[in-house]
């Protein structure tokens, strides 16, 4: 056996791809001159062909025995078949009486016949007219010609369906592959005696082998091979010719009969069957570098092309085309986001190494381009799959809405980085290399989410079962805490705080935070002016607590006192806790305390400021030592609010007196900035034991 390495043949451009599916199916279906036992796999951008063909014998079989694939169109303009087109190469091959072109010339012939009987001197001008010869060629042309229709339409009932590997039937905009690889077929063989032309040699070496070659013609390629169209900005200068290598052309389209699409709908459903295509998914603007929403808009679909590292013999080949989907659950993937949901969930397991995305995208007026996108690894991430399964449903129902054509803007940039963000989760490094910040990025993009939601309540209300986020598994808090953990540990400590759940000073939710509540009264916050919102929340929360008598400052994850100093001094991500914080209050209550372990002090970390510590004792209520709760007085915080440390704490020191304790100072002549971040910080509940340390800060000495 030998090992053939088709430098010609690489994942991109799609066009050197279907390539390489094309010299593996036609060297294996030729039993007689090629190697049925041939096998192909992909290394380093490689396509690598093992059969018993040495080099010589896979030259020889390509430019003395390979027989076309009947490829036609008859029911396009433009296909050859019409008084308008370009039929030289068509009425050459019906001409030819050599073996080589034996299928071609008996299916165009059959085709002929048929369009006479049919009466269409001109393709057809009506959809039922197409229709109809679409019908006919299916039941009357040779089975030769059965893979190029199956990979071209599909008859479904309520008409035809034509997937976007061919544009729309074999042709894009007015240039039809069918006849192009007519014309191309005699670029490189001569119909009258089926042997090579003088140029066809080295143009089969250069597809196959990579090997230089002048001469390449100016002949139209269309949307698979963007660099070799030609055109504006394609080259050095204003403007370019198409440079092709007619077996390319012609090989490629031999790789498309690989692809065969169909009909399907699920049993459960009434709804009209659809598309399916290989490894076809509806288009995703997202999570690749030149990612824009503009593309998805008008892009035809996704193709994800599969990658195998291990030597395939034709028949897996095509088993693996022809299943030719990825799961999620126990569905097929629809979108980008959902096929790489399966990616990291084996909803993909084939021995399939890596993915080359390609999107169908306007890219050269209004003519399409299969545009590279990314390059996407497949393996088994279960931490991310789980994740991603979290929030699968009300993810599902989000993107959906967000795509509706009356979504505000903000609703559709948040959906738009969350995508974003999947992409990156799900792409992260192997075991051993993964971040945490690819989920804290992913938690961040949610909370934002639920943030635009509840800035367009009336629109959110309006979507069905667009419900607020709900979270259920503790990784998400284990992750962040890992990436960014006084941050996370702050955000974790309010989230818990009760009576009412702080959710409600976010977002017009019920008190369960289950569903919207367009009459919620206690949303404080202020996004993007943290300290001002910390502000708002604790003076609702304490005017609350006056008529319901709770203690607005009771959580069930107590804040570290490191972590408040941070925010106190200024060494905080004030925009990293905002985030996070919009995004745990979604986690439900028995996952947010599951990891309620505080950051381990650093020497770095100074100890709270009296200031804290006797504002902070002032307004606790229950305080260790103490037997009778200590009384709110709602005045210290406003005092500290405007910055006025010194009567905020002559007031605070006085009330501990007054409950039986004894401050070592009257008041402390500060004020500014220091004492607002002092007063914000107040809000967050503390343990029994931060309690106690911050009365022995304000105690005078027992030495």
């Amino acid at each position: 056996m030998h090992d053939h390495p088709l430098s010609g043949c690489a994942p991109t451009p799609l066009a050197h791809y279907l390539k390489a599916l094309g010299i593996l199916r036609l060297v294996s279906e030729d039993s007689e001159h090629g190697d049925p036992t041939a096998a192909g796999y992909w290394q380093r951008d490689t396509f690598h062909l093992r059969t018993k063909l040495d080099r010589p014998a896979l030259l020889d079989f390509f430019l003395h025995h390979y027989r076309p694939t009947p490829i036609i169109a008859p029911w396009n303009g433009g296909s050859g078949f019409f008084p308008k087109d370009n039929d030289e190469a068509l009425q050459a091959i019906l001409a030819s009486t050599h073996s080589r072109f034996i299928r071609l010339r008996e299916t165009l012939s059959t085709a002929e016949t048929l369009l006479h009987e049919l009466g269409l001197k001109e393709k057809p001008d009506s959809p039922a007219a197409k229709s109809e010869l679409l019908l006919h060629c299916r039941n009357r042309l040779p089975d030769a010609a059965l893979p190029w229709l199956d990979a071209t339409y599909i008859l479904a009932a309520d008409g035809p369906l034509y997937p976007p590997l061919l544009g729309t039937g074999g042709n894009d905009g007015r240039l039809d592959f069918t006849n192009n690889f007519q014309q191309r077929l005699l670029d490189v063989l001569s119909p009258d005696n089926g042997e090579p032309t003088d140029n066809s040699a080295p143009w089969l070496a250069l597809a196959l082998f990579g090997e230089n070659c002048p001469g390449l013609s100016n002949r139209a390629i269309g949307q698979f091979s963007p660099s070799a169209a030609g055109g504006a900005n394609s080259a050095n200068g204003v403007d370019a010719p198409a440079s092709v290598n007619p077996w390319d052309f012609v090989l490629m389209l031999e790789g498309t009969a690989l692809y065969a699409s169909a009909a399907v709908k699920r049993l459960e459903t009434t709804e009209p069957g659809q598309l399916s295509y290989p490894f076809c998914v509806r288009s995703t603007g997202a999570g690749y570098a030149s990612d824009s929403a503009g593309d998805e808009q008008d892009a035809r679909a996704e193709l994800w092309l599969p990658l195998w590292p291990a030597a395939a013999p034709l028949s897996d080949i095509r088993a693996l085309f022809s299943e030719g989907r990825a799961l999620v659950g126990r569905r097929a993937a629809r979108d980008a986001i959902e096929f790489t949901r399966a990616i990291v969930s084996l909803g993909v397991d084939r021995g399939v190494a890596e993915f080359q995305r390609f999107g169908f995208l306007l890219r050269n007026g209004l003519a399409y381009f299969a545009t590279p996108l990314d390059r996407v690894p497949v393996r088994r991430d279960a931490e991310a799959a789980d994740l991603l399964d979290d929030i699968g449903p009300w993810l599902d129902s989000f993107r959906r809405a967000a795509r509706g054509d009356r979504a505000p803007s903000r609703i559709a940039a948040a959906c738009r980085n969350l995508e974003r963000a999947i992409f990156a989760l799900c792409n992260r490094g192997a075991v051993g290399q993964r971040s945490d910040p690819a989920i804290l990025a992913v938690l961040t993009r949610l909370g934002a989410c639920e943030a635009a939601l509840a800035a367009s309540l009336r629109w959110t209300t309006d979507q069905p079962r667009l419900s607020p986020l709900q979270l259920t598994h503790s990784a998400w808090l284990r992750a962040a805490l890992a990436a960014a953990p006084h941050e996370t540990a702050l955000a974790q400590a309010l989230a818990s705080l009760t009576l009412p759940r702080f959710r409600s000073h976010l977002e017009p939710v019920d008190a369960a935070g289950f569903r919207w509540d367009d009459q919620a009264a206690d949303v404080t916050w202020i996004h993007g002016r943290p300290l001002d919102a910390l502000l708002a929340t604790l003076q609702r929360r304490l005017v609350l607590a006056e008529v319901s008598g709770n203690n607005p400052l009771r959580g069930g994850v107590p804040a570290p006192l490191p972590s408040i100093t941070r925010l106190i001094e200024g060494r905080l991500d004030e925009a990293l806790f905002e985030s996070l914080l919009l995004a745990l209050v979604c986690l439900r209550p028995e996952s947010l305390g599951e990891f309620a372990r505080l950051p381990a002090n650093s020497p770095d970390d100074p100890v709270p400021s009296a200031l804290f510590a006797l504002l902070r004792a002032a307004l606790a209520g229950d305080l260790p030592g103490c037997s009778d709760p200590i009384p709110r007085v709602p005045a210290i915080l406003r005092r500290a609010a405007t910055g006025d440390g010194r009567e905020a704490t002559r007031l605070a020191a006085r009330r501990l007196r007054a409950s039986g304790l004894a401050p070592a100072f009257d008041h402390i002549d500060q004020r500014g900035d220091t004492v607002r971040r002092t007063a914000a910080a107040l809000l967050f509940p503390l343990s029994p034991r931060s309690l106690g340390e911050l009365l022995q800060l304000i105690q005078p000495s027992q030495s």
